[in-house]
């Protein structure tokens, strides 16, 4: 092990459906972290989905890793902070900003697999094999927990999660082995309507209004990037004023959008902002119906912004 390396990441569906041959386990609204390491480092470290070391942002998750002993392993999971019994992105992001400062953020890491352990390479194991070691291979206290999952029943545990107000399931062939990158042995089941997306522009302020009118965004296609609409509600002032500063610092002169895009007040950014927008449907022509700001995503690589809702 040299450091990062790339996770397996899981396919968006509308499909519903059970299946014996399949697991289901509760989607978390956090960061995903690839937990190491190596006999020559010593101590664990911590990487996101794009290479960003996070050990020590979250020293209290390499103190309880550290509790396995000197042995080496590869752990893959989601950095959550609770509100109650949900996840509460925003919480977490003011840790991400903050790092270990933000003490009264507290969060806690679901391993949900596990990649190697005392030098035994297990990627090409079976799932329910690899959740099987990950089981007895940590001591699972907080802020460490084992991600539960249920055989078969998808259809019920969706029901479940959706009167519970989780984000959605992610649905795994329970004999696939981790390949990295994205992959349909592994799927999302979505229970709201909501996703990430890029930013490729903005528009003025009108009347009373600060900072900017709307973000003009969109979702990758292949190698363009596709126009999804423009988000307009959801800021406070601050928050206007903040990503305007931002937003100056990105500007270009050509728009990225592989699309028209019909707004006379429009300033190009490069795509290099992601944010998670909530929305009603997607409409006829492919474009965000009551679209809302919530917040920015700084975890997710432009590039892995696909559209996910069909």
């Amino acid at each position: 092990m040299n450091g990062w390396l790339p996770p397996m990441l899981a396919t968006p569906t509308d499909r519903r459906f059970s299946d014996e041959n399949w697991v289901f386990e509760r989607k978390l609204d956090g960061v995903r972290v690839l937990a190491m390491r190596d006999r020559e480092r010593g101590r664990p470290l911590l990487w996101s989905r794009e290479r960003r070391r996070l050990d020590g942002v979250f020293p209290e998750v390499v103190d309880a890793l550290a509790e396995l002993g000197s042995g080496e392993f590869v752990a893959d999971g989601e950095i959550v902070a609770l509100d109650g019994s949900a996840t509460s992105y925003s919480r977490l992001r003011t840790r991400l900003h903050n790092g270990a400062g933000a003490a009264r953020v507290s969060v806690h890491y679901y391993l949900f697999d596990l990649l190697s352990l005392d030098g035994a390479d297990l990627a090409d194991r079976p799932l329910r094999q690899r959740k099987s070691l990950l089981r007895n291979a940590f001591r699972y206290r907080d802020p460490l927990r084992f991600s539960e999952h249920r055989d078969s029943y998808g259809e019920a545990l969706f029901r479940h999660a959706r009167e519970q107000g989780w984000e959605g399931l992610v649905a795994k062939r329970a004999d696939s082995p981790y390949r990295r990158g994205r992959s349909t042995d592994w799927l999302t089941f979505d229970c709201v309507r909501e996703q990430h997306f890029v930013v490729g522009g903005f528009t003025e302020p009108q009347g009373a209004r600060v900072g900017f009118g709307a973000l003009l965004v969109g979702y990758h296609d292949g190698d363009a990037l596709r126009y999804a609409g423009k988000v307009g509600t959801g800021y406070d002032r601050a928050m206007l004023r903040a990503l305007r500063a931002r937003l100056d610092g990105m500007r270009e002169p050509q728009s990225p959008f592989a699309d028209e895009v019909s707004e006379p007040t429009a300033y190009w950014t490069r795509p290099e902002m992601v944010i998670r927008v909530g929305f009603a449907e997607w409409t006829r022509v492919g474009r965000l119906r009551h679209p809302r700001f919530n917040g920015v995503r700084t975890d997710m690589p432009p590039a892995e912004v696909i559209r996910e809702t069909r």
